[in-house]
């Protein structure tokens, strides 16, 4: 692995500052797990400090095959000892379900905590999909039942995490910024939109984060405008599925790797032509790490984390997903590699903007929306 990172400043509680003001103070950003020193650098964004590295909590309880919640418990827990503090979770993953488990794995040490928390893609409590929600009741309702489950008294950062086309996207953000003045939420953000949308969000209240896919496979943030805006509004960047689900790991081989009620088995990059392309495109990612001795996953996780320092880009934060402490400490020292300039150009032509075979999901039409 290459040489560790010299750690900026420690991150180990979460933020204070004034509901609705947007102020942040930062007397509580000390390292707090256990009374140990934790040395992870951090991001800003916006007014947001949190660390370069966040952790998904989504495939613990839903999607990605069988859960074990006291594996998952153990792993939230282990990446609060990391200084991983920045947790990803929704309403919809379960549904419910991930929200109570990530509130039990917290309990005791929330304010070492950075929790984000989704609302928009409505369920029932049976898991049918009712659809995409952006009305402002529901919005109200939502964090309720979120702080609830949560078992919190404020949500760090509350996503919208589908844009709702029925429904103005002022409407939206005037329920989420009385929630702000409320004192129910700190920070608004908003997942998988377009440029014009996070500008008219951003207009009625600060977007702190956009949320969206981006990995080596998924580079589409940087010819779509949602990079170029964030950049411009100082808005920060949350890459979710910075592995490419898994698959830049290099460990899946063949859709059989997957369990039978794994969601990746429906998705078009995971399917015939498609998968076999995707894997030389691995492969050539794969070749890289082992030069470097890093694995594909930590190789994969560091140049995301590199876009951020690029001209023209804002912050921008991976919150790779894992169920598993083994993997959540292989994630986590990704923070440690350097990329020098020879290995990002190397890495944009193994994988250059497009290169992947197939749609992100095999219903492309609530996303950059």
């Amino acid at each position: 692995m290459g040489s560790p990172r010299r750690w900026g400043e420690r991150i180990g509680c979460a933020l204070s500052g004034r509901a609705g003001t947007g102020e942040v103070t930062r007397d509580r950003f000390v390292a707090c797990a256990g009374g140990q020193e934790q040395g992870m650098q951090t991001r800003e964004l916006g007014a947001l400090r949190v660390p370069a590295l966040g952790l998904g909590c989504m495939g613990m309880s839903e999607f990605y095959g069988t859960a074990d919640e006291a594996e998952a418990e153990r792993t939230i827990q282990r990446a609060l000892d990391l200084g991983v503090t920045f947790l990803d979770t929704a309403d919809m993953y379960g549904p419910f379900t991930n929200e109570r488990l990530v509130g039990r794995a917290i309990a005791g040490r929330r304010d070492e905590v950075v929790l984000a928390t989704k609302f928009g893609n409505e369920r029932g409590e049976d898991g049918s999909r009712i659809g995409i929600n952006g009305r402002p009741d529901y919005v109200r309702r939502a964090c309720d039942a979120s702080l609830q489950r949560l078992g919190i008294d404020v949500i760090d950062l509350y996503y919208q995490h589908r844009v709702d086309t029925t429904v103005p996207v002022e409407e939206t953000w005037g329920a989420l910024r009385e929630l702000v003045e409320a004192g129910k939420i700190r920070f608004a953000g908003i997942s998988e939109a377009a440029p014009e949308t996070i500008r008219r969000a951003h207009a009625v209240q600060p977007v702190t984060a956009v949320q969206t896919e981006y990995s080596l496979w998924t580079r589409d943030p940087e010819d779509d405008g949602v990079l170029a805006t964030c950049a411009e509004l100082g808005i920060g960047f949350v890459a979710y599925s910075p592995i490419g689900r898994g698959f830049l790991s290099g460990q899946i081989r063949s859709v059989d790797d997957l369990a039978p009620d794994d969601f990746r088995r429906h998705n078009p990059r995971f399917q015939g032509e498609a998968f076999a392309r995707n894997l030389e495109l691995v492969d050539r990612v794969r070749e890289i790490a082992e030069e470097k001795g890093v694995t594909a996953s930590q190789l994969a996780l560091a140049w995301v984390m590199a876009q951020g320092g690029r001209e023209g880009n804002p912050a921008v934060v991976p919150i790779p997903g894992t169920k598993r402490v083994a993997y959540l400490e292989e994630n986590t020292a990704a923070a440690d590699v350097e990329l020098t300039g020879d290995d990002l150009r190397r890495l944009d032509e193994a994988a250059p903007r497009g290169a992947a075979a197939g749609d992100r999901y095999p219903d492309m039409s609530s996303v950059h929306r």
